[in-house]
């Protein structure tokens, strides 16, 4: 990533940083998570996009050749079957840029997530 890219101070600003085809990419990520958490606070966060319902919901970002996306290790573990044909590590997954972006399996995962924070906060006390 460049500097201009990770001292981005909105999510506007880190999306506008890329090319036109990329930005696409982002934005629909973007209107996916928004859909379904409309209360979530859109931010920066580790200079990246990033969803917060009463803790870090989802983060993505672009790079050369991929779209990560950081669903919390949640999020990959209990969609482990259905990330597999991606490269995926303890909480992000990696969509080739080259390829149609699972907005379906995206959606899952954030209604997962938004259970999740939802199901947490009585936990933390949040």
């Amino acid at each position: 990533m460049n500097q201009r890219i990770s001292g981005s101070k909105s999510v506007d600003e880190y999306i506008a940083a890329f090319p036109e085809p990329v930005q696409q990419i982002l934005e629909k990520i973007r209107e996916t998570i928004k859909e379904l958490a409309p209360a979530a606070i859109e931010k920066i966060a580790y200079g990246i996009p990033t969803f917060w319902l009463n803790e870090n919901l989802v983060h993505f970002a672009a790079f050369k050749s991929h779209i990560g996306f950081y669903p919390t290790p949640s999020g990959i573990e209990a969609f482990k079957d259905e990330l597999s044909t991606f490269k995926t590590s303890k909480g992000a997954v990696q969509f080739p840029i080259d390829k149609p972006i699972p907005l379906s399996l995206i959606k899952k995962i954030v209604k997962y997530r938004v259970a999740t924070t939802n199901k947490n906060v009585g936990k933390r006390g949040l």
